[in-house]
């Protein structure tokens, strides 16, 4: 049977299904005696109906019935995939996967725009949002913290659109970084002293790039003595200390009021007596109170920015700060700067689906009217392995940091032979 006639075979056992259902009963009664009887009833309905369909056939109707009644639809089999980390819907017949690093088209359809609609709003209705033509974009997340953009037309061209970030039920431990040699064992001492020590760390990168798995991963090194506030967007730290309070912006109401930003939970965050301000991602005018509070007894504190580069993500900085439109000038905006943030972090995501910290880099104060910055570490690629890995090494700028003497203050020691190190990668 050919795709076309096998989902029109599908609608058809589907709404007959529907019809035939006892919603007063299935509401109350346990999901999985719910499951149960809705499968034994799509059976029922093939056998009654005749329908010429194969045990495997059969088998697949019934799967794809009880995701439609009771979950994604057609999303459920890629969301039990523990392997595929973005969902992509580009229109209700292209649908992408991102697996190992790679994008690569499955064979995952929805009948039409309004089934794929139904999806989204069944997605968005259970975090209390919305998504119309009067407010066609939407931000949302699914209950195991995946995050998830959609877009409708008239905004989209080609129909709704649906995007999926998935996070792992399990945050990335250190060793496994090391293991898929996405940093060197010299590097990750470096910034594990620097989170104990207290130092301010802005981690930069592109999209995918891995900034908050990263970041999740250093704030594990927060001693679980202080105390931590979260401020997101969309929540997706998988913070591992007891004493952390977890913020979320809030978009406007049907009306268009009521909307919280992530500036107003900043300032509100300075008033309930944080040791660390976690911000998910730093992305417009609350730049300028971020580094109001990490000047203000604050230090430790982490964030991430999109950018290309360290400098990059300086630049992007100041650019965020001259959004709060306090005419405040360049010289002194870059002061702010290099008093409030010490390490910047640059990670990247390789032509082979890798990702790594490509730059560490110390913020060393001014020169002049310039922001002084010195590379720690390097990642420097030498080309392409036959198995189609990136390869390359882990070099140290033998320059010992500034902040080794804060590092000394906070009783942490570093061996000196960890500026000299290299580490291949193949």
């Amino acid at each position: 049977m050919n795709v076309i006639d096998f989902e029109r075979l599908k609608a058809d056992v589907h709404r007959t299904v529907i019809s035939k259902m006892d919603l007063g009963k299935l509401s109350t009664a346990q999901n999985g005696r719910a499951k149960q009887a809705v499968a034994q009833l799509v059976q029922d309905v093939i056998a009654l109906e005749k329908m010429p369909l194969n045990l495997a056939e059969k088998e697949k109707i019934q799967c794809d019935l009880l995701d439609e009644i009771f979950g994604l639809g057609p999303l459920e089999q890629l969301l039990s995939d523990p392997t595929i980390s973005d969902i992509l819907v580009n229109a209700k017949d292209k649908v992408y996967v991102e697996k190992g690093g790679k994008l690569q088209r499955v064979d995952v359809r929805f009948r039409d725009d309004a089934h794929l609609m139904q999806v989204i709003d069944r997605i968005v209705s259970k975090v209390g949002r919305r998504v119309d033509e009067s407010s066609p974009m939407v931000d949302a997340r699914l209950p195991d913290g995946s995050r998830v953009n959609a877009i409708i037309p008239p905004l989209a061209l080609d129909g709704p659109a649906l995007s999926i970030r998935r996070f792992g039920s399990s945050p990335l431990t250190a060793e496994r970084l090391l293991q898929y040699q996405a940093i060197s064992r010299e590097m990750l001492e470096i910034l594990t002293a620097a989170v104990r020590a207290r130092i301010s760390i802005l981690i930069s990168g592109g999209t995918g790039a891995g900034k908050t798995t990263f970041l999740n991963m250093l704030s594990g090194y927060i001693p679980s003595t202080e105390r931590l506030v979260s401020i997101e967007d969309a929540a997706e730290l998988q913070l591992q200390q007891e004493n952390v309070v977890r913020l979320e912006t809030r978009p406007p109401n049907v009306e268009g009021a009521g909307a919280v930003r992530q500036r107003q939970l900043l300032i509100n965050s300075l008033r309930m007596r944080p040791d660390r301000i976690i911000i998910g991602e730093v992305r417009g005018d609350e730049a300028f109170d971020m580094l109001q509070a990490m000047n203000t007894g604050h230090e430790g504190s982490m964030t991430t920015i999109h950018a290309n580069t360290c400098r990059d993500a300086l630049s992007r900085l100041e650019s965020m700060v001259a959004m709060t439109n306090l005419n405040l000038p360049d010289r002194a905006v870059r002061q702010q700067i290099a008093s409030a943030i010490t390490l910047v972090i640059q990670l990247s995501r390789m032509s082979d689906g890798t990702r790594k910290v490509v730059n560490i880099a110390e913020i060393t104060g001014m020169d002049e009217d310039v922001l002084g910055m010195q590379d720690i570490f390097t990642f420097v690629r030498k080309g392409i392995g036959p198995n189609g890995k990136v390869i390359g090494s882990f070099q140290p700028n033998r320059i010992r940091p500034r902040f080794l003497e804060r590092l000394k203050v906070a009783g942490i020691h570093l061996p000196s032979e960890i500026f000299e190190r290299v580490t291949e990668v193949c």
